[in-house]
């Protein structure tokens, strides 16, 4: 018997800020929660500079054009934080 992995592309499809973390919407139906201090960029943005964001590809990632903030969904997963 084989079996074959399945190869999961995830995506964002929607994000919100509540309190402290970055809510990531996937298109397969999970939600990522990352704390807002693992992004410095996003912690110090005003409230209206982090509603203004864009989806980068089919969703790959989120830019945040204002602040030249752009996160990955693979680097969400992989518990990646952004650098200084």
């Amino acid at each position: 018997m084989s079996s074959s992995a399945v190869e999961v592309r995830p995506l964002a499809r929607d994000i919100e800020f509540r309190d402290d973390e970055l809510r990531v919407s996937l298109s397969d139906g999970r939600r990522v929660c990352v704390p807002l201090v693992w992004f410095p960029r996003l912690l110090e943005a005003s409230s209206e500079q982090r509603e203004n964001w864009e989806l980068l590809g089919d969703g790959e990632g989120i830019r945040w054009p204002e602040i030249d903030e752009d996160l990955s969904v693979a680097g969400f997963l992989a518990g990646a934080r952004a650098r200084r």
